[in-house]
């Protein structure tokens, strides 16, 4: 009888006791160790077992799980008698920023203390111990949630210097979703303030910790070095497009269909490919998401399990306020396409509303996109990053994103795609203007956009919805050559009994364009001008199966003519 599947289990030690589903990812331990790092950063995107190894970690060299071999009987790890030696022979300092969520700096700083003085809690011995000082016996309990921010950011290192003392021998520690907070600091606006803190805290618990043998973090992000890593020059970071640790994270492919097997579910093997396959480590493809694996292997139904377990709210925010370029890019992965981009896998989060290609790499370090190649150009290797949407779960993260735009006018939204379709150009009109009303601002930047920029906007906005709303029936293009320029939108439909659409979108220029009736016309014209008929026709299909719209955007008030 296949193992019970514990979901949303993430410590080790009951996962193995009660003899729950796992994959044996034990090898991290090996060739963490045999690495030497003194101090390592692994970034992967949420819901990849980062949680469930950092808990493998501790249960390996914690002392505190002396003689637990019964935790390790039957895993790589334990063939070598080097490392069943080595079990349960360090103190090890364990905690975790998952649940700093906070919306100001003064309860984000108070969470991370209660997180301190938590993990103190967990070597209260030490208040009794004969061989730590009275002065040390005060540090310990000094720690508190209403302790100054120097204690704080010194705690960690001093409580590794009376581990030391009592067991005579270096802490690991371990810091599990290090840049939970730096995500929030950013959503809410104390980001300088909060990094100022944080940055002081790693400083001293990573850099100038005498008492640290080594450590580990892993988050998803790997946030720039000039914002909290400016003092360690001692950190490996490790993300995913590294080789290191590329297997030890996620489900392989040879053991996804060695579970499937085990759940009698080998049939689905193609199906559980191209919902939940795709991501890429390093040069290893095929990795599998781990959630979304262990609930179809519970539930034997395709669900997008990893993308509901997010709001996704920052990633919505960036792309939908990101400029007509961006959108046009995520159009091109929307069709399937790849995209070849330059970025710093660096995070700078205040960056990221300035620098207009550091949301691909947010959106790489987040799971959302794959890196199928990254090529390194000129004399100074430039790294260029080949992407594409990582799987059929991501992509209906996306497809539901773009449609949560509409939500406001949803039931206008779909209303004007049905007008659309059936050439009914008065409805067009209504739902399109009322569309505009409600949903125009959602695109805003917030810094002062121009007239033409906030259009552009709300346009590549509107083509993004209209790719995943037609895209069983039409195949959406934009901004692609036929004749002797550029269109906008053209809906090609896969029934050539259905009529082609070619839209023009023109923004009003008062000193050229008396009216926006003229702005549509000038759309019209030049649609005919261009011959955007070109590609349709070459495609068989008749001139008068093929419609044109003009639209003519002046403020939030659009004009639609044919």
């Amino acid at each position: 009888m296949a193992p019970c599947i514990s979901i949303g289990n993430q410590g080790f030690e009951s996962i193995r006791e009660e003899n729950s589903f796992y994959i044996d990812k034990s090898d991290f331990i090996r060739e963490w160790w045999e690495s030497a790092d003194v101090m390592t950063l692994i970034t992967r995107p949420r819901r990849f077992g980062k949680t469930l190894n950092m808990s493998m970690v501790n249960c390996f060299f914690s002392n505190q799980y002396a003689g637990r071999s019964d935790l390790f009987e039957g895993l790589s790890v334990w063939k070598e008698e080097k490392y069943r030696k080595l079990q349960g022979t360090y103190p090890v300092i364990f905690l975790s920023f998952a649940d700093v969520k906070q919306t100001n700096y003064e309860d984000a700083v108070r969470k991370i203390k209660n997180i301190i003085e938590e993990t103190y809690m967990q070597h209260a011995y030490l208040n009794e111990a004969e061989n730590i000082s009275e002065t040390e016996k005060r540090q310990l309990r000094s720690v508190s949630e209403t302790m100054g921010d120097v204690t704080a950011q010194d705690s960690l290192k001093n409580l590794a210097g009376i581990l030391y003392r009592y067991y005579g021998k270096k802490a690991i520690i371990l810091l599990d979703e290090y840049d939970t907070p730096m995500q929030e600091a950013y959503i809410h606006g104390y980001w300088d303030e909060f990094t100022a803190f944080i940055r002081s805290l790693f400083n001293s618990s990573f850099k100038t910790n005498p008492y640290m043998e080594r450590g580990i973090m892993t988050g998803i992000t790997r946030v720039s070095k000039e914002s909290i890593f400016s003092d360690l020059n001692n950190l490996n970071v490790v993300t995913t497009t590294s080789e290191e640790y590329a297997t030890c994270f996620g489900f392989t492919e040879t053991e996804v269909f060695d579970a499937l097997a085990e759940y009698q579910l080998t049939d689905q093997k193609e199906m559980v490919k191209k919902w939940y396959d795709g991501f890429t480590f390093g040069t290893h493809k095929d990795i599998y998401n781990p959630w979304s694996i262990t609930n179809f292997l519970d539930k034997k139904q395709f669900r997008p399990y990893w993308a509901s377990t997010s709001s996704n709210g920052l990633v919505n925010k960036l792309i939908r306020t990101a400029s007509a370029d961006i959108k046009t890019r995520m159009e091109e992965l929307l069709q399937e396409r790849e995209i070849v981009v330059t970025f710093d896998e660096q995070i700078v989060f205040n960056q990221l509303d300035k620098s207009k290609n550091a949301i691909w790499s947010l959106l790489l370090a987040g799971g959302y996109l794959k890196a199928e190649e990254v090529e390194y150009r000129g004399m100074l290797l430039e790294p260029w990053y080949h992407l594409r949407i990582t799987n059929l779960e991501t992509y209906s993260m996306f497809s539901n994103m773009f449609k949560g735009w509409f939500d406001d006018s949803m039931s206008n939204y779909n209303e004007f795609i049905e007008a659309l379709l059936k050439g009914n150009l008065k409805e067009m009109n209504i739902y399109m203007n009322d569309i505009a009303l409600t949903t125009f601002s959602s695109f805003d930047t917030g810094n002062h956009p121009s007239k033409r920029s906030q259009p552009e906007r709300f346009y590549h906005g509107f083509v993004l919805g209209l790719l995943v709303e037609l895209r069983d029936s039409y195949d959406v293009r934009s901004n692609r050559e036929s004749g002797y320029g550029r269109y906008d939108i053209m809906l090609v439909p896969h029934d050539q009994k259905n009529n082609a659409i070619v839209m023009e979108f023109k923004v009003h220029e008062a000193d050229e364009e008396e009216t926006l009736e003229d702005t549509v016309q000038a759309a019209l014209k030049q649609i005919r001008e261009k011959n955007y008929d070109a590609g349709l026709t070459a495609a068989g299909i008749p001139k008068e199966k093929i419609r044109h719209y003009g639209f003519a955007f002046e403020g939030k008030k659009v004009l639609i003519g044919k």
